[in-house]
């Protein structure tokens, strides 16, 4: 198989038909040998009947239903597992990444002899809130993690066999796939692309906190380690505090009057205490999780053809 194609679906319907049509014209023109995997990520619309109408007039379609919802990078992992082509080309099927631009991707991969050549937008799209909590994103992921993500990456991406089979070797139940992708390694460029938006986004604001908090505590220990600093930098001030009081007292024979300073340093060093709590608890929630050894995923049904 010389290439594979690789689209999850997730309130999919209104597109596929296009974005099949379209994304099979491209593939074509560059191989007859290849194949558009479809996965299922427990779409809540009829995604499911429209790609097994598609998947019964198309030899090169292949549908991947999962049994529920599982999220989409755990998803896209997924298809990429049933990917069978020399080269992938992974991309979302709501046409905001225009399938025509395979073309490209492969004329860059061959240039620059890559093993991965990533989309990244020109400019972030969407309203000024979006494009405000995007730049957040970026800014709190890439100073805390050792490997900084590529800003205003996209899904669309073409990557050789030998680079998805190593992506596939991390088993984390709790991903961030951006992430994995950075790590994995290999030579990487980047390829410009203007993606459209359709409007509306299924990552609401609390997803996107959730996305970023996950992230971090997935590739980063330095917040445990800030967290060492923290207490030591308190019990430091508190300390230098005391020994002013005690001066205070042993040799001006007055104390500091007024409760209201000790109710505040008495909230402020419980809400610090909450917080440090609650952050370990995040990472051993996450070190809970991996040791049951889960699958990230169930697969329900695989429907392909039977092979000529």
């Amino acid at each position: 198989m010389k290439l594979s194609v690789v689209s999850t679906l997730y309130g999919s319907s209104p597109h596929l038909r296009e974005f099949h049509s379209r994304m099979s014209k491209a593939a074509a023109a560059y191989t007859d040998d290849y194949e558009i995997v479809f996965v299922n990520d427990g779409s809540p619309d009829d995604s499911i009947d429209v790609a097994l109408d598609i998947f019964q007039a198309d030899p090169h379609v292949r549908v991947v239903d999962l049994s529920k919802n599982f999220g989409h990078h755990k998803a896209m992992m997924t298809g990429l597992s049933y990917a069978r082509g020399e080269q992938v080309f992974l991309i979302d099927c709501d046409l905001e990444e225009p399938p025509e631009t395979l073309a490209t991707f492969v004329e860059e991969q061959k240039k620059a002899k890559a093993d991965v050549v990533y989309g990244v937008q020109p400019k972030r799209k969407g309203a000024a809130f979006e494009r405000f909590t995007g730049w957040v994103y970026y800014g709190i992921y890439n100073a805390l993690s050792p490997e900084p993500i590529p800003r205003n990456l996209i899904t669309a991406r073409l990557m050789s066999g030998r680079y998805v089979k190593s992506l596939l070797e991390h088993r984390e139940r709790e991903m961030h796939i951006a992430g994995l992708w950075v790590t994995t390694g290999y030579k990487q460029v980047p390829l410009t692309i203007a993606k459209a938006s359709k409007g509306s986004s299924t990552y609401s604001f609390a997803r996107r906190v959730s996305i970023l908090v996950s992230a971090i505590t997935a590739f980063s220990n330095l917040p445990l380690i800030w967290i060492f600093y923290l207490g030591s930098t308190i019990i430091a001030l508190s300390l230098l505090a005391a020994a002013y009081l005690v001066i205070r007292v042993l040799f001006f024979g007055a104390l500091l009057a007024g409760w209201a300073s000790l109710f505040v340093s008495i909230w402020l060093l419980g809400g610090i205490t909450i917080f440090c709590v609650g952050l370990i608890g995040i990472y051993l929630s996450k070190v809970f999780i991996e040791t049951k050894q889960r699958p990230y995923t169930v697969v329900r049904a695989l429907h392909e053809h039977a092979p000529e």
